[in-house]
């Protein structure tokens, strides 16, 4: 039997078998539990962080494009582009949709606010799941004949007072563009337009879009803007099997920069993601404490393992094997913590998913979801695993390498075998 085989054989013993003094197991059992409970955590905490990532960002996708695409310094671009006739033709692309979109000025019943007018094509209901997120009992359409409509965002709505279907228009201005404002007649300087009501309104249970956006048609908005040939940017949809490398490769070489739909919303997933890693380093920090339980554990089993330890080295047993059978006891603790813990973790989260064991507390519909959403990634497991298993080496390693007992400490004779 190799040294090896024979520390780890030793160490397997030591980890199971009875102790002289009864509370080191309660030690041992103490300090795998703390690594469970931490695995645990970490795995579930994560996953709920996961979960209402993919929540927000079902809800973005029901407004939002696929692919978004800009000039790098988001300044109109002219509608005969010759990129923009690639992009039709390219077969990745399923839906391409014009968009002019910018700030207006809207007028109601004495009350004046300043939104956000997106001008998109008549084919937006087949870009996006928009359909999903409309309410009312209008058609979802934009213009007929002389006649422009305008879908606004339900939070607006009840700004302006108003419901899913209104009869007077919404009064429209904006500003002409590369004139100086008249002060002797103000309006002058002003485009102005009307929005009538298909009978919708919209709700993606995102502030930013439900208090100030309202969708019309393309045409309405660049002759709002003074943008006619102009667009501001494109919305694509790929066919299944298109790829967003396809897309950069006809554009390249152009100004124009392409969006998916995290890029879009960076700085809502950028918070998610800041707040999951404080999350992270939070339960990394109760981890450190419990590696202390193990360097406890460890060092009492070494005081009550030292006469065994004395006769293995008078049987010529060498220094390093003697520290590899606590090395690997060690080990032993923390991975078998750590598993254990991820498998518990997978087991709640699972649980959870499935059926929704923890709720969020608002019976009333007050919330989106009524229990917590999860979702487990690979990764996450990983970084979890490597976290534990190098936090837990470092508190075995410690105690192995800097005790004081004197059968873990070198003898002269034994010295040139430590260095």
């Amino acid at each position: 039997m190799s040294k090896t085989s024979t520390a780890f054989f030793i160490a397997k013993r030591y980890l199971f078998s009875k102790k002289k003094h009864h509370a080191i197991n309660i030690i041992s059992v103490i300090s795998m539990l703390a690594v469970v409970v931490g695995s645990m955590a970490l795995v579930c905490v994560m996953s709920v962080f996961n979960g209402f990532q993919e929540l927000v960002a079902s809800l973005f996708t029901e407004f939002d494009p696929e692919l978004r695409i800009t000039m790098a310094d988001r300044r109109p671009f002219s509608a005969n582009d010759p990129h923009i006739k690639a992009l039709k033709a390219s077969p990745d692309v399923a839906v391409l949709t014009p968009v002019v979109e910018d700030k207006a000025l809207i007028v109601r019943g004495g009350k004046q606010m300043v939104v956000t007018l997106k001008g998109v094509d008549d084919n937006f209901t087949e870009q996006t799941d928009i359909h999903k997120i409309l309410y009312g009992e209008g058609a979802p359409m934009l213009h007929v004949d002389v006649l422009e409509y305008g879908i606004l965002g339900i939070g607006l709505c009840g700004q302006l007072g108003l419901g899913a279907s209104f009869d007077e228009p919404l009064t429209i201005y904006a500003p002409k563009k590369g004139e100086q404002v008249n002060m002797a007649n103000p309006m002058s300087s002003f485009n102005k337009d009307e929005l009538y009501s298909p009978g919708l309104v919209f709700m993606v249970h995102q502030s930013q879009y439900d208090n100030h956006y309202i969708l019309c048609s393309l045409g309405f908005a660049q002759r709002l803007f003074d943008r006619r040939g102009q667009y501001t940017a494109l919305e694509v949809r790929l066919n299944e099997g298109g790829s967003r490398s396809s897309i950069e490769k006809i554009l390249k070489g152009s100004e124009f920069i392409v969006e998916d739909l995290y890029e879009q919303q960076s700085d809502v997933f950028h918070i998610m993601k800041v707040e999951k890693l404080i999350a992270y380093l939070f339960l990394c920090f109760i981890l450190l404490v419990a590696s202390l339980n193990i360097i406890g554990s460890l060092s009492m089993l070494i005081i009550d393992k030292k006469e065994d330890l004395e006769t293995l080295r008078s049987l010529g047993c060498p220094l390093s094997m003697r520290r590899r059978i606590f090395l690997y006891e060690g080990w032993m603790i923390v991975l078998s913590g750590c598993a254990i813990g991820l498998g518990l973790g997978a087991l709640l989260c699972g649980l959870q998913e499935h059926f929704g064991l923890i709720k969020m507390g608002g019976e009333d519909g007050t919330y989106l979801v009524e229990s917590y959403p999860v979702s487990m990634h690979a990764g996450d497991f990983l970084t979890i695993f490597l976290t534990v298993a190098v936090m837990g080496g470092l508190a075995v390693y410690s105690v192995i390498r800097f005790t004081s007992t004197p059968a873990l400490s070198p003898r002269k004779s034994e010295a040139k075998e430590e260095n």
